[in-house]
């Protein structure tokens, strides 16, 4: 039985290892940097960013490892394939940061170098600049309205004449019976005229169902009396 160990590493030097590693973790810092600067909402986790520069090494790495040969890629496959991740992704544009590091990895990891600097560094500005012009931006302020009034007569109309006073335009979601029957949940998107407060629409449909809770959703903040 031969049990001698064959060395594969001299299908690439040691100045390709070193290349790749810190080509790919100069890029992937810079996306993560990117990512950082761009990032607005409250959900901002450090460990993702350190994650992203991680992973573009990684992928780096795992291409010189396969190269091209076709049995090496089918065996990574099968054993990347046995890991779970279980952390939910918070907002699309993360899933987006994760596939350039994977490009940018893979395209260091082929030695496609050049490749690899000109699509991270053009890819990151076209964030940045849709970032500092707030591209696409939809100019629309729209609420979401909740009103509990009684369920022994139908508040329906005098609800929708505040919300024909306060909107430009409104739509009723859904209804909904809550506290044993007692309550009825109309649920409205509307979209507040310019000019008018969530505070004054609140206001008026306190005057109309009874002191019953009125709930104005708008974004991420949420005012409830």
């Amino acid at each position: 039985m031969d049990f001698s160990f064959q060395d594969l590493s001299g299908t690439f030097s040691v100045a390709d290892v070193a290349l790749a590693m810190t080509l790919s973790f100069v890029l992937s810092a810079m996306i993560g940097w990117v990512y950082r600067a761009t990032h607005r909402n409250v959900s901002y986790s450090q460990s993702y960013v350190q994650t992203l520069v991680v992973l573009g090494m990684l992928i780096s790495l795992i291409m010189l490892v396969v190269g091209s040969n076709i049995a090496r890629a089918f065996a990574l496959v099968g054993a990347l394939s046995v890991v779970r991740f279980r952390n939910a992704i918070k907002e699309t544009r993360d899933v987006g940061f994760i596939f350039l590091v994977m490009g940018v990895g893979m395209a260091v990891g082929t030695r496609f170098y050049l490749l690899a600097v000109v699509a991270g560094v053009t890819i990151s500005l076209i964030i940045l600049l849709m970032h500092r012009f707030n591209w696409f931006q939809l100019n629309v302020r729209r609420q979401v309205v909740k009103v509990q009034v009684p369920a022994d007569e139908d508040y329906t109309p005098v609800i929708q004449d505040v919300l024909i006073r306060h909107t430009d335009e409104f739509e009723l979601v859904s209804m909904e019976s809550i506290r044993g029957g007692a309550l009825t949940e109309l649920m409205y998107t509307v979209k507040i005229k310019k000019g008018g407060e969530p505070g004054d629409l609140m206001a008026a449909l306190r005057e109309r169902n009874h002191g019953q809770s009125v709930t104005v959703l708008t974004g991420y903040d949420q005012t409830d009396l």
